[in-house]
């Protein structure tokens, strides 16, 4: 091992340039402090807003404190080395020619969430310079994040879903106009539907239109984040969240018990606010469900995990209704494949409710990444 006494050493990745950059550095402050400091050695590094890859200076707060969210500002610039032989960090000295190596690197931790870091991004560019990593590759971390494919891939797995329209003009990419999306989708659709950037998370840039006329607004908002957006119609039921582990040792993942979020009255939906600003939800960890719709979450949660082909971890979010026969109708809504690790997220608190307690999650989803290695294309 690279680090002192023979520790593994972690480089934990954080910040990033996509909105979620301060969910990001909350997640991974979580993360640091899980890991043991007799078996990892940490090396935090800091991506900033604008692209930067720094060592934070001391003191980097990774913490909502007071309602401020923490932002990665200053710090020594690095780099990762090209050379995969070399499998560490360099850093960047002001006037120099080439940087100068800092550290070897034994194993990445991206708590990354969003463009640049959890669609496949950075997971190529460490394939690229052969150092393992925690979590998907680069397929499953792309197609995760847009939603359209997500939707693609677990349609073609027979895994049920909401009705939705992605919006394109005539380049198949920008959708400003929201006129694309025509008098008989709507009519399909129904009202209320939510309007969504289609690779984007934590809620930014999503708005719930109850009335056509604040169509075009939403439409603006969410391309605002994204050219391509997805509209989506309302699947009115219970909002259940279920954590997906890769097995110790390969073989099937393994599923959480799920969790149940239930709005507080007068919160009309999960935006970002109630995500991580307001008390505005309360957590069932477990849900209360029936042992039916037990396996039947567990189940269809594995089958996404799989039919993305993702690895390490997920979080698979659902809707559970009740359909037109009065049967159960369980949908799928999302796959985060680099749920958030914030003290309120879900992914790790479902799974201590599963009996694996933070630091066994993070040593787990670490010792994985090491045993599996870098696999190029994935």
């Amino acid at each position: 091992m690279s680090g002192q006494q023979g520790r593994v050493r972690v480089a934990v990745v954080f910040g990033g340039r996509s909105e979620e950059h301060a969910i990001s550095c909350i997640s991974a402050g979580s993360v640091m402090a899980a890991l043991d400091p007799e078996r990892y050695e940490v090396v935090p590094v800091g991506i900033a807003k604008d692209g930067r890859w720094v060592l934070p200076d001391p003191g980097q707060r990774l913490a909502l404190t007071d309602g401020a969210l923490p932002e990665v500002t200053g710090g020594t610039a690095v780099s990762l080395v090209g050379d995969p032989e070399a499998r560490g960090l360099a850093v960047l000295e002001p006037g120099a020619a080439v940087g100068r190596a800092l550290t070897e690197v034994d194993v990445v931790f991206p708590v990354l969430h969003g463009a640049f870091g959890e669609d496949g991004t950075v997971q190529g560019l460490l394939e690229m310079t052969g150092l393992p990593y925690v979590g998907s590759g680069v397929f499953a971390s792309a197609a995760s994040m847009d939603k359209e494919f997500t939707k693609k891939l677990l349609a073609a797995a027979g895994l049920p879903q909401g009705d939705h329209v992605v919006l394109r003009d005539e380049h198949g990419a920008v959708c400003a106009d929201a006129a694309l999306l025509g008098e008989a989708e709507r009519e399909r659709l129904g009202l209320p539907v939510f309007v969504k950037p289609a690779r984007a998370g934590s809620s930014i840039g999503i708005s719930k239109v109850t009335d056509w006329a604040q169509f075009p607004a939403a439409v603006a908002a969410a391309a605002a984040v994204d050219p391509k957006v997805i509209v989506e119609a309302a699947v009115p039921g219970r909002e259940i969240e279920c954590g997906v582990l890769a097995a110790r040792g390969g073989g099937l993942p393994e599923a959480s018990l799920p969790a149940e979020i239930r709005l507080r009255p007068g919160v009309d939906w999960y935006d970002f606010a109630a995500k991580y600003l307001d008390d505005a939800a309360e957590f069932d960890i477990p849900a209360d469900l029936t042992p039916g719709q037990l396996a039947a979450v567990q189940d269809t949660a594995r089958r996404a995990y799989l039919a993305l082909d993702c690895r390490g971890l997920a979080r698979v979010d659902f809707f559970l209704a009740p359909g037109p026969d009065g049967a159960d109708r369980l949908v799928v809504n999302e796959v985060n494949t680099m749920p958030g690790f914030t003290p309120i997220s879900m992914f790790a608190r479902m799974w201590a409710a599963s009996g694996v307690e933070f630091a066994e999650l993070v040593d787990r989803l670490v010792s994985g990444a090491l045993a599996g290695g870098a696999r190029p294309g994935r």
